[in-house]
């Protein structure tokens, strides 16, 4: 039994919790895992069956499962090509606060970036979760962004299909704005690195005063600069920035947390008056 920290990933904010997590390997050995914190994601399209649990796919079996038990097999990606040698874990139990308990299994992509879990015990697992390549993160088998929790029904007797998982990066290096820089709204210019294969971006201006709403929410670039053209109110701001394929699949999103200050803009609304869209 031995201590561990881990940390999964979810598209928009990441929690801190404390559990205490029973994990079991392929070859049944067991581990304790407390301290965790998460953040989780899935990909665009999943598709569920008609109970509510993640639908599984078309494939080929890689072995039969024994009488009685089950086989999950599944896929990593990342810009759509075979993501080899990454951390799968099967989770008995998931929740947002407490992430992985019960029983959890694990094993590693092959060098086609699949994977197999061999004669599991049929039942329902709440978390099918992929690591990151080397980082501390998690992202779910399914295919839709922004969830905590996934359940898949796994039958006797049979393989389930999962969801092909795409893994994306947080390497996007920002030039511009500088973290806790003062920037001038009038001269605001987001710069950032091109990234490889990018077809495109996703910019975001998240304001931290809770009466704006920001004008740049997912707003969709082409290059790898873009110059504010629309009101701004003066404040501090969250910048985010995606980088995704010709094909609408996520490579990758910023390296750092980039938080700067707007000035030279519009003055905040007043208390009481609600919130107020910038740009209106």
């Amino acid at each position: 039994m031995k201590k561990t920290l881990l940390i999964f990933a979810i598209a928009i904010a990441s929690f801190a919790f404390a559990c205490k997590t029973q994990s079991t390997n392929t070859d049944s050995t067991k581990t304790n895992t407390n301290n965790a914190q998460k953040e989780v994601s899935k990909t665009p399209g999943t598709q569920s069956s008609e109970d509510g649990f993640v639908a599984s796919e078309t494939g080929t079996e890689k072995e039969k499962p024994d009488s009685g038990k089950a086989n999950v097999q599944g896929k990593a990606l990342f810009n759509e090509k075979p993501a080899p040698n990454v951390e799968v874990k099967l989770c008995e139990k998931f929740s947002t606060f407490m992430g992985c308990s019960g029983q959890q299994l694990t094993t590693k992509t092959d060098d086609n970036g699949e994977y197999l879990f061999k004669n599991v015990e049929p039942k329902i697992y709440e978390g099918l979760i992929v690591k990151v390549f080397n980082t501390p993160s998690y992202i779910f088998a399914a295919r839709t962004f922004g969830i905590s929790a996934a359940k898949y029904k796994i039958e006797a007797d049979k393989t389930f299909f999962a969801p092909a998982t795409n893994l994306f990066k947080s390497d996007i290096k920002a030039q511009s704005p500088k973290a806790n820089s003062k920037v001038d709204a009038k001269t605001l210019e987001i710069k950032w690195d091109a990234y490889p294969d990018a077809a495109y971006y996703k910019i975001g201006l998240y304001p931290k005063e809770v009466k704006i709403t920001s004008p740049y929410i997912n707003f969709k670039v082409e290059g790898n600069s873009f110059k504010a053209d629309k009101p701004l109110f003066n404040g501090e701001y969250h910048l985010k920035i995606e980088a995704y394929n010709a094909n609408d699949i996520k490579l990758s999103q910023l390296n750092e947390d980039i938080k700067f200050t707007i000035t030279g803009g519009e003055e905040l609304p007043s208390e009481g008056s609600g919130n107020v869209p910038v740009g209106k």
